[in-house]
């Protein structure tokens, strides 16, 4: 049976798992598929992913689609928090997202996420103890090769417990 968790968990030290999670998560999330969004670098607290220069990613003036970017944005920073929280335990559901278009992506990027104990307990953890959901922002930044900063997002997750949870999937 396939575990998500374990397979994230040995992804973080090992080139061959994170290979191995990047085909499961085509698999899983057949719509990203044709991105070819990938995994650089996954931790407890922190990931990397990229998103590739090439057709399938371009707008009309052969610059990444702003649509990619953004869908590179929600990606990222859910796959962290699933690692974090654990798809047994919570659900997430994107709510809404704010982004802010920097600059003109002429070459393969990366996006990064990184989060803090504290971030979970204070923005999660705790508040979940006394309301049914929470919604959380998660500020993500994509650079280009270069470091130019193409995107400045805000990702804003509702998370509950699969125990309050009416409806089922």
């Amino acid at each position: 049976m396939f575990h998500p968790d374990k397979l994230m968990a040995r992804a973080q030290d090992s080139g061959f798992y994170r290979w191995v999670l990047n085909l499961a998560l085509d698999r899983l999330i057949p719509f990203n598929r044709p991105h070819g969004f990938r995994v650089l670098n996954l931790s407890e607290l922190h990931i990397k992913t990229s998103i590739p220069y090439k057709r399938r990613n371009l707008n009309h003036i052969k610059g990444l689609h702003a649509t990619a970017l953004a869908t590179l944005s929600e990606f990222t920073t859910g796959l962290l928090l699933l690692r974090v929280l654990g798809a047994k335990k919570y659900r997430i559901i994107l709510q809404r997202m704010d982004i802010q278009y920097l600059y003109q992506g002429k070459m393969d990027a990366t996006a990064e996420f990184r989060i803090s104990n504290t971030w979970i307990n204070d923005r999660i953890i705790q508040p979940l103890t006394h309301t049914e959901s929470v919604v959380v922002p998660c500020e993500i930044k994509i650079h280009d090769l270069n470091g130019n900063q193409l995107t400045l997002t805000t990702v804003y997750w509702q998370i509950k417990s699969w125990e309050r949870v009416k409806t089922r999937v």
